[in-house]
């Protein structure tokens, strides 16, 4: 675990596609907050996820992150970030925090993941690298404990997280389907869905 700047902001980074982003991503992100009195929670829109490459289209990252924005609007604590749009190019999460050190490095990071991708950890670009610059967390479903690779740097963080169905998958079929999205994701999200008419089916 990185040694904490003495009096620095302790800031989350929760990185993602969020095409949507959905109630799930909030109560992560709020409840990771909470759990180690982070001052921020940063939800980083990715550029380029390059993992989704050949398996489906992605909406553009402007469009992802007007999203992110509506959603956050109205969550203290939480905020919208950009960050790796600016960067341009794929995103990799060593780039991410490298970056945000350069802009303040007297923060202290917190890197958010859900279990799988902690699993893969050790299949990450440069994962040393980001263990060396942040926290690692790991979100955890009620009485499930997670056991990622361990870094060579520090360790995990476990946070238990209430675990709520929903995935953006599913919001984007609903779209497409003409089904309601309420109670799914922030009222803000779906005016912004519907004012940037994402996810429809080509010519409906």
């Amino acid at each position: 675990m990185p040694t904490e700047p003495q009096n620095a902001r302790r800031i989350g980074v929760f990185g993602g596609t969020f095409d949507p982003p959905h109630l799930g991503h909030l109560a992560v992100a709020v409840n990771v907050r909470h759990a180690l009195r982070l001052d921020e929670v940063l939800l980083m829109v990715a550029n380029h996820p390059w993992q989704k490459d050949g398996v489906r289209a992605v909406s553009p990252p402007e469009d992802r992150f007007a999203l992110v924005c509506a959603a956050v609007a109205q969550v203290d604590g939480l905020a919208a970030s950009s960050l790796e749009i600016e960067l341009g190019g794929p995103s990799f999460t060593a780039n991410t925090l490298a970056a945000l050190h350069e802009r303040n490095s007297n923060a202290q990071y917190f890197t958010i993941v859900g279990a799988d991708a902690a699993n893969g950890f050790d299949s990450w670009e440069r994962c040393d690298e980001v263990a060396a610059l942040s926290t690692l967390v790991v979100v955890d479903r009620p009485g499930v404990v997670t056991h990622p690779p361990q870094p060579k740097t520090g360790s995990w963080v476990h946070v238990e997280v209430p675990h709520l169905e929903v995935s953006s998958s599913d919001l984007r079929a609903r779209v497409a389907d003409g089904r309601p999205l309420d109670f799914l994701v922030p009222l803000s999200v779906a005016h912004e869905i519907e004012r940037r008419q994402l996810y429809r089916v080509a010519g409906s």
